[in-house]
């Protein structure tokens, strides 16, 4: 399983919300490059960007700072935040990002995304599927998470026929940023669904317990963020926890 070290953006900085909240912003590193050089120097293979003013806006906003963060360090980046456009992929692409993560559009425009993923290839394309609990059901949330798309989580992912689509973000918004644990029931019920995707699970991560939970129910990837700047714990420690716990059967 691969750990994703997380980097929010807005206006150049790293910051973290809460439950996805835009009003509740925890500020961290003024130059995130140097975040992204000193997860790198702790063994991460991965990191997790996404610019939260595109997120916003609608539109991809820090696409240059993302690229000049990716060819600074040696760092595989998967990013997203605002990518409404082909344009918008390639210049993400183009700027030295090895995943472009798309939200919205997954939802609102499944045929445009499905013509993206055969266009790009489904190693170059992620979902993110950010949800919350609605009178029972997942939800994925849209525009940085300011507002509900109506269709629950597992009506989306049927959109997506077996083989068109590789990797997924499945984030529970409710504990986003709260640090109070992994929701292992839906990340659960996504791999029995789906267990042909490479799931990454978001949201809540609090301890190592959490990311080898993640492991060991199948999940392909982790990400986390605000554990690693409240100091829960270290990439390093979180690489090698993961390393040692039980390989799932659906591990891939």
């Amino acid at each position: 399983m691969i750990i994703y070290p997380a980097i929010d953006l807005i206006d150049g900085h790293a910051v973290r919300l809460l439950h996805g909240d835009f009003n509740h912003v925890t500020r961290y590193d003024a130059h995130p490059a140097n975040r992204m050089a000193a997860f790198t120097a702790e063994g991460a293979e991965w990191i997790h960007v996404i610019d939260l003013d595109g997120a916003k806006a609608g539109e991809a906003r820090q696409y240059a700072l993302i690229g000049d963060m990716a060819r600074a360090v040696d760092i595989k980046v998967q990013s997203g935040g605002g990518v409404r456009s082909e344009k918008d992929i390639e210049h993400l692409l183009g700027a030295g990002i090895s995943r472009v993560v798309i939200g919205s559009l997954a939802v609102t425009d499944t045929d445009q995304v499905l013509k993206w993923l055969e266009q790009f290839g489904p190693k170059a394309i992620a979902l993110a599927l950010d949800v919350r609990n609605e009178n029972g059901l997942p939800v994925p949330a849209l525009k940085g998470w300011t507002q509900s798309s109506g269709v629950d989580l597992w009506s989306v992912l049927d959109r997506y026929p077996v083989g068109m689509l590789r990797h997924i973000l499945i984030t529970d918004v409710e504990r986003d940023g709260a640090l109070t644990g992994l929701n292992r029931a839906l990340l659960s019920e996504a791999i029995a669904r789906r267990p042909e995707l490479e799931i990454q699970a978001s949201g809540g991560i609090a301890s190592l317990e959490d990311l080898t939970t993640a492991k060991t129910i199948g999940c392909a990837g982790a990400i986390t963020g605000r554990a690693i700047y409240a100091g829960r714990f270290t990439v390093a420690e979180a690489i090698e926890a993961v390393n040692m716990a039980p390989v799932s059967a659906n591990d891939r």
